[in-house]
């Protein structure tokens, strides 16, 4: 009996090992390049919040670990070459044409929602919080909307990101 139940055990172990090896990965795991980055008011019309060619770079693990990159294309260079001694403006153009944030993430591919419970953000306002978004992803395109961007108000952010 013993033996049996020795076996028994050994078996389930292996069954669990085997299972969480072999998981499906997250369908969204990988890397993406941003396509589109904007706040639609409520009239509908939009605000390219980095300009009309905004760069960004998505990255999403199998360990539910995530980094965000967002940056206007043509923000100005610092005249002094040193950011510790950039202008007021300088330092507003800077921040205005970046966003970024890293920390976990879950997909519920069921729901349609993607969290993200965000350690570290440039808007510090994010730092700490879970935020859920709803997202559409047809295995190439990743789409999610922001119910409330960092720029606050009434609009609603659309960001489009690209499978590498």
């Amino acid at each position: 009996m013993k033996t049996r139940s020795i076996l028994s055990f050994l078996l389930l172990m292996c069954s669990f090992a085997y299972a969480q090896k072999n998981m499906a990965k997250p369908k969204i795991a990988g890397t993406y390049t941003l396509l589109v980055v904007d706040n639609i008011k409520p009239d509908g019309s939009r605000v390219h919040l980095y300009g009309d060619h905004p760069k960004g770079i998505l990255m999403f693990d199998t360990a539910g670990n995530y980094s965000l990159q967002i940056l206007s294309a043509n923000r100005p260079k610092f005249q002094s070459g040193d950011k510790s001694k950039g202008t007021d403006e300088e330092n507003r153009q800077a921040i205005r044409g970046s966003n970024t944030h890293f920390g976990r993430y879950s997909a519920d591919d069921s729901k349609h929602t993607i969290t993200f419970m965000i350690d570290h953000a440039s808007f510090p306002n994010w730092e700490g919080t879970t935020q859920v978004r709803p997202f559409e992803f047809d295995g190439k395109v990743f789409k999610y909307t922001v119910p409330s961007p960092t720029t606050g108000g009434a609009a609603t952010g659309e960001v489009i990101w690209e499978k590498q």
